[in-house]
């Protein structure tokens, strides 16, 4: 397991903070759990995922969520049904395992949808339309990166939206959508109530989740090469949080 800034070190054994407190968990996805990849239907699930991620589940006691920038039923896709809380669309959307609703977001408006098609065809860039959120990809298109945002902050501010941004990528959400949200919200809630909360992600999104883990007595630890704020930790790689997750 290696250490990706000098500035943060890798987290203790999960093991050890197990024996030291009850512990809840907070997962992101894409660069998280699985790797990125050039879109985002085409990204890999390890085998035994949805498996590893129960028995980590029932080891934690139910306190275990995905916290992700998808939709969840565009997250079940990948992993089906695992037996976890799952929070997509930036926390706008929130369920208990069994499918039940904690909180419901809604679709962005019709105009704005079109518009951000419209752009990202004109563009040549990748429009991902989510059920509480629409994203403009330009991974392809770097150069367009300040187009891309210069575009969604004017619609943003036109309909009383919020932006998301992210590794090449711009996203429209209704505000109050972020994973600081998601966790403040299930940290109240058996069984994450009275947990140490631990956040580990990979993008600027997931900054929302380390500070509310930290508010609340917890911490986060970023993946990856980006610079944390707000991190208390650090994982390299993927594979690195599957084996500290020991999945």
């Amino acid at each position: 397991m290696t250490i990706v800034s000098p500035h943060l070190p890798a987290p203790p054994s999960l093991l050890n903070l197990i024996d030291e407190s009850r512990l809840a968990l907070f997962l992101d996805f894409d660069g998280t759990l699985v790797d990125i990849a050039a879109k985002p239907d085409a990204v890999t699930v390890p085998h035994g995922l949805r498996q590893g991620l129960d028995r980590l589940s029932q080891r934690l006691g139910g306190a275990l969520a995905l916290v992700t920038g998808r939709s969840i039923d565009n997250l079940e896709d990948f992993l089906g049904q695992p037996k976890v809380h799952l929070a997509g669309s930036h926390g706008g959307d929130v369920r208990a395992p069994g499918g039940v609703s904690l909180r419901e977001g809604r679709p962005l408006p019709a105009p704005v949808i079109e518009a951000l098609n419209s752009f990202a065809a004109a563009h040549g860039l990748l429009y991902e339309r989510k059920a509480h959120g629409g994203a403009l990809h330009y991974r392809k298109h770097p150069e367009r990166e300040a187009d891309a945002r210069d575009f969604a902050a004017e619609l943003a501010d036109k309909h009383g939206l919020a932006t998301k941004t992210g590794k090449c990528v711009i996203e429209l959400v209704w505000p109050g959508a972020d994973k600081g949200g998601a966790v403040d919200l299930l940290a109240a809630r058996a069984p994450f109530k009275g947990a140490t909360p631990v956040f580990i992600g990979d993008d600027v999104t997931d900054e929302d989740g380390f500070a509310a883990c930290a508010r609340l007595g917890g911490f986060g630890i970023a993946v990856g090469e980006r610079p944390s704020a707000t991190a208390r930790y650090s994982l390299s790689t993927v594979k690195d949080v599957h084996t500290w997750l020991e999945l």
